[in-house]
């Protein structure tokens, strides 16, 4: 057995009974007991270890059930996160002085993960602000399922000139001339941001391996110690899984992963599948890394991207066909399997074929499950919970609730998604964020929205009977999440038995002001009995740093999540009292604009 540990003079939330206790002892990669501080302590035997929590609350590890963790790591230290930058002026800023540093031929890329509404102006940039502030190096800036701006130097490196047709599914915008204005339009489909954005260039292997592990290192400092990993577009398997593999057989993995297949070849889904089937196992690996099944793409023909400023797209008439050789080949094989699924009216086609599927071949406690799910029925509620299916919803809404209310009215977004009801009606649900190119990956503000039922611009989106407690939330992204892996009997709780992952927060979730619940972050996190990430009062516990990223890197300037103490100079200097003079120079008629013509956000919060 492993030293043992005695975590003690906390507030420890065990999901388990009692749901609280002030100490915890690890052994062995796994909770040994939980109890009062004095009578742990008197289990303590020559070289216990000690560690005193001074009274912080600690949570079992989160556990996103829907991620794109193993993509998003290739390319986190090429990417620029607006994620919780808090005005436009900052990004602004960032995009700038990012464009300088960035040598030829990468490009600067923001990734998703923020919206207008985040801004004080409440506003996106518009292609000559980002023109101006980055003439020369490509630039790629994505908006949720809806947009990407590129700006003139990036529409050259990629090729689209007036002669360019627009391809299935996209529109590149034009001028009077017919010239490519920068603006690709997702009409109705993504399909054309992410073919574009994947003819950037991207990092050697081994800046890919570094990359990854600072991707794991910012969820770590985040609390989370697994991820269901949902597969994605341009995503190969096994090439783009070497990485994630590598840094698995090195024992290098702060965070448990488990990873779905995403088939890759329109109208050849069912060969995809027929060659994973045979050539890998189900589970292979171990718990901190291991195969998961199917999804979340099972056939292109099935894909209902949410992009809210669009119609509901009608899905092909050849979907039922193509989805039920899949899934038949599935429930043979006895593979789980998940599927990407917003509408309703989806959802109602998708259940017809598992139904039809099952009466041939029974589920039976197989565990597949619906992703997102945003306008499902009571109806369609109570046929998934009938096939024994669960449902895993991401915080989508924060980031596109406004839109959702404009197009739908704000009584159909009082259940985007039902949460409450699913858990009324006896669905398997799950939390997570389905970062990194829609929403953010940082779980508070998903936590945030499922306690408040606010959008990250403020607006409500729910009343009380689709808002959960604090506990119900935790236990979403816990306990709940740990099913969609098969993971239940050994993950979600900090009960004897369970695995040791758990985070020490900054402050406590339990009674902090609801706005707060945002701000928090994890000061020591623990996967299998190992520190993986130390700060503050236990920093000396820290493990070492890890290999640099490229001095250029955007990770290397401003990190991951915004954190206001690493943009406190840069801010003051670009943001409130240079711009405040320049502007002062122009005349009064310019008062109050930033550097580039922007809202002044200096008192944004």
């Amino acid at each position: 057995m492993s030293q043992k540990t005695i975590y003690h003079n906390g507030k420890i939330a065990t999901n388990s009974t009692p749901y609280f206790a002030e100490a915890m002892a690890v052994g062995d990669g796994k909770v040994l007991a939980t109890g009062t501080s004095s009578n742990l302590l008197q289990t303590r035997e020559a070289g216990t270890k000690l560690v005193d929590l001074g009274g912080h609350t600690v949570i079992p590890g989160l556990n996103d059930s829907h991620m794109h963790v193993i993509r998003g790591g290739l390319h986190y230290n090429l990417e620029l996160r607006w994620d919780g930058v808090p005005s436009l002026a900052d990004a602004m800023r960032m995009l700038k002085e990012q464009a300088l540093r960035t040598p030829a031929p990468q490009w600067v890329r923001v990734v998703g993960g923020w919206t207008e509404f985040q801004f004080a102006t409440r506003r996106m940039p518009t292609l000559e602000e980002i023109n101006e502030v980055a003439p020369d190096t490509p630039v790629f800036v994505l908006h949720l399922y809806d947009r990407a701006m590129l700006n003139a130097a990036a529409l050259r490196a990629v090729g689209y000139t007036k002669d360019t047709p627009d391809p299935p599914g996209g529109e590149i915008q034009r001028d009077k001339r017919g010239t490519p204005t920068g603006m690709l339009i997702a009409r109705p489909n993504a399909s054309i941001l992410y073919s574009t954005l994947a003819k950037g260039p991207v990092l050697g292997y081994k800046d890919q391996l570094i990359s990854t592990r600072h991707f794991m290192r910012e969820l770590d400092r985040l609390g989370i110690t697994s991820v269901i990993d949902a597969g994605g577009g341009f995503q190969n398997y096994p090439d783009d899984y070497k990485v994630i593999e590598d840094l698995h057989k090195r024992g290098q993995m702060t965070l448990r992963v488990a990873y779905n297949l995403y088939t890759q070849h329109p109208k050849h889904e069912i060969e995809d599948f027929r060659k994973w089937t045979s050539s890998a196992s189900l589970y292979q690996g171990d718990h901190t890394m291991r195969l998961n099944g199917a999804g979340e793409n099972l056939v292109f023909s099935g894909a209902d991207f949410e992009d809210f400023l669009q119609p509901r797209p009608d899905l092909d008439n050849t979907l039922e066909t193509q989805l039920e050789s899949v899934v038949r080949l599935l429930a043979e094989k006895r593979w789980p399997f998940r599927l990407h699924a917003t509408y309703n009216e989806s959802i109602e086609r998708f259940l017809n074929v598992f139904e039809k599927v099952d009466r041939d071949i029974p589920f039976n406690g197989l565990h597949w499950c619906f992703d997102h799910a945003e306008t499902i029925s009571d109806q369609n509620i109570d046929r998934t919970v009938a096939l024994g299916g669960g449902i895993a919803v991401q915080h989508r809404m924060a980031f596109q609730g406004e839109y959702f209310v404009k197009r739908y009215g704000a009584e159909a977004a009082k259940r985007t998604p039902p949460v409450r009801r699913m858990l009324e009606m006896g669905a398997h649900v799950g939390a997570g964020t389905d970062a990194t190119r829609v929403a953010s990956f940082n779980p508070y503000v998903s936590l945030y929205w499922l306690v408040s039922g606010r959008t990250v611009g403020g607006m409500q989106l729910y009343g009380g009977e689709n808002r959960m407690s604090r506990e119900e939330a935790l236990r979403l992204y816990t306990q709940g999440s740990s099913w969609f892996s098969t993971e239940e009997d050994v993950k979600g709780s900090l009960a004897p038995g369970q695995l040791a992952d758990f985070a020490v927060l900054t402050s406590d979730f339990f009674s902090v002001p609801e706005e707060e619940i945002k701000d928090l972050q994890s000061v020591l996190t623990v996967v299998g009995g190992e520190i993986v990430y130390a700060s503050e009062d236990f920093s000396q516990l820290a493990p070492p740093p890890l290999p640099a990223a490229l001095d250029w890197a955007p990770t290397a300037h401003y990190g991951g999540y915004y954190n206001p103490a690493s943009h406190v100079g840069a801010a003051m200097h670009y943001g409130c009292s240079s711009h405040h003079a320049s502007a002062a120079s122009r005349g009064p008629e310019r008062l109050g604009e930033s550097l580039w013509g922007l809202g002044c956000d200096c008192f944004a919060f």
